[in-house]
């Protein structure tokens, strides 16, 4: 069954009939990066008004494959679990050359976390399930559709908008632009902002079909890729299940390839047809794009910040657009609040652009091999894939060179400034099932959101104010402490230490032997302030 695009309701902005407080954040696009992004300072206290010129949710899938790190985002902002349940669950990749399978791959072959590798959803219930949970905040997140910000300046302190709407325009003022609003972001338009990076000409159709009976054995959700496949020689395709029988297939089309002629059904269909044989099925969605590997050479220019997609756009394969969009807001929300709270210096929100574009680089850069695997550009590139995928048939070494996507996965900000050096320093937090008072728990529930000091194994945590602590396979302790059932906490961090985590939940210092200054001291520096 098609997806109900019912509107949001419009409601008239209080500037339309007189001048408004000035607001602490805006932020520009409802899409899942600002929802994402209103629902993180909701949490921190901090008010934001959401300006979208829209008022439904985005046509099409989109948006997919939902990665671990993500979803343990999802539910530190109370939408992961509603996600899971309704999402697609995988983790078995095949790759075939022609009609040849040459290699598989399991994304979490281990046991203990409370997210799986990926998930697929639509976009388009990812957004319905972030406004649902926007409204529980209504006297933090003001919700404005069909509200078009036609124009900004940025005044030093802080930043005028002009907005459009069905009964006119007004002006509103706010202390931080937030604008997430896309690969085509009008606000980087207005600045006059470039991407830097790799435009490919190859292009790309995708054809959303609602189809009863699945392709996969035993109905198991698979990701297939294939190079060369007999129903389309000389390209590649991809395939993916998605909720309410729902199938994404990817299409490699010529560079020279009329978009629109394409994508038209007479075109479509037959090529459908030659993927799944008999099954009946239904098309739903259709679109056709290039690929861009590019990213701003700043994400932090004053009072107006960019998130997501506005700041760094990649390609589709290996699932790091709306993943990669979502850490930035893990990054930036906190540190935000922090600020605003004068808590924190103005200068610590440099870090989220100094640790989002290394996140942005590192994606850019799996996303280009993969594409150049893809679609070659060099004769030295085609003869690698040709012979790699030659030999892929029967060498397993050759195997792991085939590249379709190397799918999405948090980077490490060790090295950067607001770690203190230490062999943990900079790692995302990595889950682990535990048991507590109240029953089961997990460990991403505990250590995101706020600082928070974690002792493994017995040792003894200093009280200090402003960081919390918990304290796992420890007794007798007056703050919370969880049991160890399998032991993969004190495996995946070892015994007789204590992590402080960061409220995004990167380690931003381990010790021995924890004591109040040093721990202190650690939490200082992740908030950018002078020891």
């Amino acid at each position: 069954m098609a997806y109900d695009y019912t509107p949001f309701p419009y409601v008239s902005a209080p500037g339309l009939t007189a001048p408004e407080p000035r607001h602490r954040v805006a932020i520009v696009g409802a899409g899942p990066i600002g929802l994402a992004m209103a629902i993180d300072l909701a949490q921190r206290g901090v008010p934001s008004v959401v300006l979208d010129d829209n008022n439904v949710v985005s046509v099409g899938s989109r948006a997919i494959c939902w990665a671990k790190r993500t979803l343990e985002i999802f539910d530190r902002l109370g939408v992961g679990e509603r996600m899971l349940a309704k999402g697609v669950t995988w983790k078995v990749g095949r790759q075939f050359h022609g009609a040849n399978e040459v290699y598989s791959f399991d994304l979490l072959p281990e046991e203990g976390h409370k997210y799986p590798a990926f998930i697929n959803l639509q976009q388009y219930y990812a957004e319905e399930y972030l406004v649902d949970r926007a409204r529980a905040f209504p006297d933090l997140i003001d919700l404005r559709f069909k509200n078009k910000v036609t124009g900004h300046e940025d005044r030093g302190d802080h930043v005028v908008l002009t907005v459009e709407t069905p009964e006119g325009e007004y002006t509103l003022e706010t202390d931080y632009l937030l604008a997430c609003d896309g690969a085509g972001s009008a606000t980087r338009e207005r600045m006059g902002l470039d991407f830097t990076g790799q435009t490919f000409q190859e292009q790309f159709l995708i054809a959303d079909i609602e189809m009863a009976d699945s392709p996969f054995p035993q109905g198991t959700p698979e990701r297939w890729f294939w190079f060369d496949p007999p129903f389309h020689d000389g390209k590649s395709a991809l395939l993916h299940q998605q909720p309410d029988n729902i199938y994404r297939i990817d299409l490699q089309l010529d560079v020279d390839a009329d978009g629109k002629a394409e994508a038209a059904p007479e075109k479509v269909i037959p090529r459908i047809k030659a993927i799944v044989g008999d099954k009946p099925f239904r098309l739903d969605w259709v679109s056709v794009y290039k690929f861009r590997c590019i990213k701003l050479d700043r994400f932090v220019h004053n009072r107006v910040i960019f998130v997501g997609d506005s700041a760094h756009v990649v390609s589709p394969f290996g699932a790091r657009g709306g993943n990669g969009g979502i850490q930035d807001v893990d990054n930036l929300g906190w540190k935000l609040a922090a600020v605003l709270a004068g808590e924190a210096p103005e200068a610590l929100l440099d870090s989220y652009h100094d640790e989002r574009s290394h996140g942005s680089a590192e994606n850019i850069l799996n996303s280009s091999r993969a594409t150049n695997f893809m679609t070659p550009k060099t004769p030295v590139e085609a003869l690698f894939r040709a012979e790699a995928l030659r030999l892929a048939h029967d060498q397993p070494f050759a195997r792991r060179l085939l590249n379709s996507g190397r799918l999405s996965v948090p980077c490490s900000l060790e090295g950067f400034p607001l770690q203190t050096p230490g062999d943990l320093s900079g790692r995302a937090v990595l889950d682990a099932p535990l048991q507590g008072p109240e029953g089961d728990a997990w460990l991403i529930e505990q250590v995101q959101g706020r600082f928070t000091l974690v002792g493994f194994g017995e040792i003894d945590l200093p009280e200090i104010d402003g960081i919390a602590r918990i304290g796992i396979s420890q007794t007798g302790k007056d703050y919370p402490c969880f049991s160890d059932p399998t032991g993969l906490a004190l495996q995946r961090y070892g015994a007789g230490r204590a992590c402080l985590f960061r409220p995004d939940g990167h380690v931003c210092a381990s010790f021995e032997r924890p004591d109040a200054a040093s721990i202190s001291q650690a939490r200082n520096r992740a908030l950018g302030l002078a020891p």
